[in-house]
């Protein structure tokens, strides 16, 4: 979730050469930031920290200073630090559901590093698992103890994946293989799991009649909504633009209340071979998504993925997918009315008359929030009628005001300017080029806003803004005060009177992340509670049964310069202690920290643990250069020579059986 092209060893400033060509108007901050962020004056207490031991090492946790208000968080804080393996907060237990590799159909092969092949890959766990959905089986059991988890798999980190004389990189790409790009294509997609809990854990059930992979290289998708069938969408394998082969980079996605998954395709531009002349009417709707610079070398052995013999086929990624985890042979829907672009998240909400929102970042430096209306009201009694929700709707771009106002702006063809003139000659037009209708209105461009989280039961939505070091101090504004903002921050709005369909609301920033002990972060905290309670780079967060919110972290290799690997805080959002944060698991180096899900009753946490051993692997204490399949920087979590590292799902409980956190 953080910008693939960088994690992956790939250019990070690919995506970025199509930005949005206005200039964010300067505001004046003063007064304004000081009425926003007045209150978050850091407090510092005395610290008492005790050793405790912990699988890896020693690890610390804080006590607070006597007198200070309670957290609702109750477990024990863990220490910043980064090494080979990952850590959990004292009383909790971490396993390891399932890894890279690892069946998911019946009669899978067993994981063979050595040996891997397409046909292996489709059956097996996919690469680079990211956002974790479950739902309880039976569908309306709200069962904890068995369920489907739905898992996506966003990309791969070849040099980690594959023997060094198997694999090639960003600067030779000629160099790729037929075998090896089939590979790669069978570890993208989604994995959909059955699992169940028993007296000795969660597992996950090898042979549940609900167990799929859907992969990049042959799955089946179905184009719906208004953009289906137009004729930017068809192709020459496609003629009538309804039917796509694979989704790729899938990275946050959410659950719908009738049952079904959202995957989001997000860093979509890096897997397009070629590059269109400047007169092709696609060639600025592509440069304002970034394509151009290719990370993989796909589109040498398949069409599709070369926009010189496709020059459509780019349309036809960047979009959110529905997929049915009830029904493995159900086709998966692009829903084009929710738009087209580098979606992060996709958590819906029940609003207030039965619509159904859904709230989802563009996941670029400089690009936007949006927001999807649905027409139609959501029947908790007729689940077959839900199941076309997502193809009729309003959907919306942010534009955050200085004085604590949102405006939501509808991206509705003719209106406020969204019309032939400017070259949107239908709805379809909007969608496919959504990020230059955003644009055309006049939206607020972000930090980079990642997944969008709805709390239930308080109606706020926290918007996590994960970083922009292209930020320059004339580009500042009420919502992106921080010039070079390298550690990222968080946002709360209120709907206008709790309805989420508003066209309007409030805002103000939860946190400004960062070392407040550094001036150069420049974070301002309302309490630091203790010294690892700071986080960098927020990324994705889940809201638990309690209502507390929880964050993971994606600092790449930035890691380096706080210190401290990514890994999961429990976030205060209300009371005294609003804005502070206790560290409750640490992931090894390298490795991001993605997907947090509870289920319904707290009792257990699913995350995913994705790219360990990758990122900053130079600047780690002893090892101090890049890693490789033969030489990681960290075997986990199998800590076998004969293995390398492998992306999982990590299981967390209570010892005591009781909520993750308390």
């Amino acid at each position: 979730m953080n910008d693939r092209t960088r994690s992956s060893g790939r250019d990070a400033d690919a995506a970025d050469e199509g930005l949005p060509a206005q200039t964010p108007a300067v505001p004046t901050l003063g007064d304004v930031i000081a009425l926003r962020l007045g209150r978050r004056e850091m407090l510092m207490g005395s610290l008492a920290v005790t050793a405790i031991g912990a699988a890896g090492g020693l690890l610390s946790w804080v006590a607070p200073a006597a007198g200070a208000a309670a957290s609702r968080f109750k477990f024990r804080e863990i220490a910043h630090g980064v090494d080979e393996t990952h850590h959990v907060a004292p009383g909790h237990d971490a396993r390891i559901l399932i890894r890279w590799g690892d069946p998911v159909v019946s009669g899978a092969p067993p994981f063979d590093p050595m040996n891997q092949s397409a046909a292996a890959q489709s059956q097996q766990f996919g690469y680079n698992n990211d956002y974790i959905g479950y739902l309880g089986l039976p569908f309306g059991s709200a069962n904890t103890a068995r369920g489907v988890l739905c898992v996506n798999h966003e990309y791969t980190s070849e040099e980690v994946m594959f023997p060094s004389g198997d694999f090639y990189g960003r600067g030779d790409l000629d160099s790729a293989t037929r075998e090896r790009v089939d590979v790669e294509m069978a570890a993208h997609g989604t994995s959909v799991l059955e699992v169940q809990r028993d007296e000795t854990g969660w597992r996950v059930v090898g042979d549940g009649d609900l167990n799929r992979r859907i992969t990049a290289l042959a799955t089946e998708f179905e184009l719906s909504g208004p953009a289906a069938g137009d004729a930017r969408v068809r192709t020459l394998a496609d003629p009538s633009g309804l039917r796509v082969i694979g989704t790729i980079n899938n990275c946050a996605g959410g659950m719908t209340p009738w049952g079904t998954y959202l995957s989001c395709e997000e860093n979509f531009h890096t897997y397009f071979w070629g590059t269109l002349a400047e007169d092709h009417p696609e060639h600025a709707n592509y440069k304002r998504y970034g394509l151009g610079k290719p990370g993989y070398a796909w589109g040498r052995f398949h069409d599709r993925f070369d926009i010189n013999k496709e020059p459509n086929e780019a349309n036809r990624f960047g979009w959110i997918v529905e997929i049915d985890p009830l029904d493995p042979a159900s086709t998966p829907r692009k829903r084009t009315a929710l738009g087209r672009f580098k979606h992060e998240g996709a958590e819906t909400i029940v609003n207030t008359d039965g619509r159904v929102v859904i709230y989802s970042g563009d996941d670029q430096r400089f690009e936007y929030l949006y927001r999807f209306v649905s027409d139609g009201i959501f029947d908790a009694a007729d689940r077959a009628a839900n199941m076309d929700l997502l193809d009729r709707g309003t959907l919306s771009v942010a534009r955050f005001l200085d004085d604590g106002r949102i405006e939501w702006l509808p991206l509705v063809h003719g209106e406020n300017g969204l019309t032939a003139e400017n070259g949107f000659a239908s709805q379809a037009d909007v969608l496919i080029e959504t990020r230059r209708a955003a644009d055309v209105l006049g939206a607020t461009p972000m930090d980079r806003p990642e997944d969008v989280e709805a709390d239930p039961a308080s109606g706020k939505v926290f918007v996590l803004l994960t970083n922009n070091s292209k930020r320059e101090p004339e580009q500042t504004d009420a919502a992106n005060p921080r010039a070079e903002n390298r550690f990222g921050h968080i946002i709360e709005i209120a709907p206008a009177g709790g309805n989420h369909a508003a066209t309007g609301g409030t805002w103000e920033i939860l946190v400004l992340c960062g070392d407040p002990a550094k001036p150069e972060v420049g974070a301002r905290w309302n309490a630091a509670t203790s010294e690892n309670g700071w986080f960098a780079s927020p990324d994705n967060c889940a809201v638990d049964p309690q209502g507390r919110l929880w964050v993971a972290t994606d600092q790449g290799s930035s890691w380096a310069k706080t210190g401290t690997a990514d890994g999961v805080w429990g976030l205060e959002t209300e009371g005294e202690l609003r804005g502070t944060g206790k560290m409750f698991f640490r992931v090894p180096i390298g490795a991001e920290m993605c997907g947090p899900q509870f289920t319904a009753d707290g009792r257990t946490l699913f995350v995913a643990v994705q790219h360990p051993a990758t990122d900053g692997t130079e600047d780690y204490p002893g090892f101090e250069r890049k890693s490789t399949f033969e030489d990681p920087a960290t075997r986990w979590p199998d800590f076998k020579d004969d293995m390398p590292p492998r992306p999982s799902v990590v299981v967390i409980t209570k010892n005591d059986g009781g909520m993750v956190g308390e």
